[in-house]
């Protein structure tokens, strides 16, 4: 039975779609939310650079012409970082048995943390190749990152997608679709995707944004980097708890998706254990950029 529930919006994955030459073209909210986070995240970062004194020794790690070259490899490292991280992490079995379906990234599947390590590793080679600072550079990087994060999960509810565990909590939404029943029922579920955008996207933005512009925290490298990786891995450890997990870890004896379990009610998600690393990661970049503070 249904609780009194939020009732799932009307807003259809197309925003619009036209006919040429026979084929079907359409513009989705999910590619606007990339579309729009790159936008932000490229008017944050060059807001930032612009701004001298926020920097150590009022030195940007790079020129605003510079940006636009990154930016390329940045997009390069999401899409075949996130596409790859898909395959590895929650689907090798069907990937190796279907290798040609790899590329086929239309057809849908990306891993958000794989995207993460394919940014990290595009900037690194970048840094590497262009003689600048990495720290500082990933540091503006966390800063333009959260409101594409925002963007895409709100993306996710509108389309649908990645919706959280049954709740009977007065905000819980009805899914539509036949995947979203339980026990073949309309049942009422958390609306995870709008928790991570409110908890890694805007509370995690704002936060960064205050620091970086109100309280010099650019000016002691590896701090917003390390902050945003912890902040991001804390926060989605602890949406998981309300998020259904991918179908392919839910069994009968399973229904959790649980990949480490201590019992039948109690474990951590695939995601959990991806989260870890990346506050691992945080605390590490902090550590290592202090040696440079003053």
């Amino acid at each position: 039975m249904v609780a009194a529930v939020l009732p799932f919006p009307e807003i259809s994955p197309e925003i619009f779609s036209v006919s040429l030459f026979g084929m079907e073209f359409a513009l989705r909210w999910y590619a606007l939310a990339y579309i729009v986070g790159i936008l932000l995240g490229w008017l944050v970062a060059r807001t930032a650079l612009k701004r001298v004194r926020l920097w150590q020794d009022d030195q940007p790690p790079m020129q605003q012409s510079q940006l636009e070259d990154l930016l390329t490899w940045i997009i390069l490292g999401v899409v075949l970082g996130g596409r790859l991280g898909f395959v590895l992490f929650y689907q090798p079995d069907y990937y190796l048995a279907n290798p040609l379906e790899i590329p086929m990234i239309w057809q849908g599947g990306m891993s958000f943390h794989g995207g993460f390590l394919g940014v990290i590793a595009a900037t690194w080679v970048w840094c590497h190749r262009n003689a600048v600072p990495k720290l500082p550079t990933a540091d503006l990087l966390a800063l333009a990152t959260p409101a594409g994060i925002m963007l895409g999960r709100i993306a996710n509810f509108i389309n649908a997608e990645l919706w959280g565990r049954p709740s009977e909590a007065p905000w819980a939404v009805v899914f539509p679709g036949q995947s979203a029943l339980c026990d073949g029922l309309p049942c009422a579920r958390h609306p995870s995707q709008l928790y991570e955008a409110g908890l890694e996207g805007l509370v995690l933005g704002l936060l960064l944004l205050w620091l970086a512009f109100a309280k010099g925290a650019l000016r002691k490298p590896g701090l917003i980097s390390g902050l945003f990786f912890a902040g991001y891995g804390v926060a989605r450890f602890i949406v998981e708890f309300f998020r259904l997990a991918d179908a392919q870890f839910i069994t009968a004896d399973n229904p959790y998706g649980h990949v480490m379990r201590v019992t039948d009610t109690l474990g951590i998600t695939m995601g959990q254990v991806l989260s870890l690393p990346m506050i691992l990661i945080g605390l590490i970049l902090i550590a290592a950029g202090r040696r440079s503070w003053r």
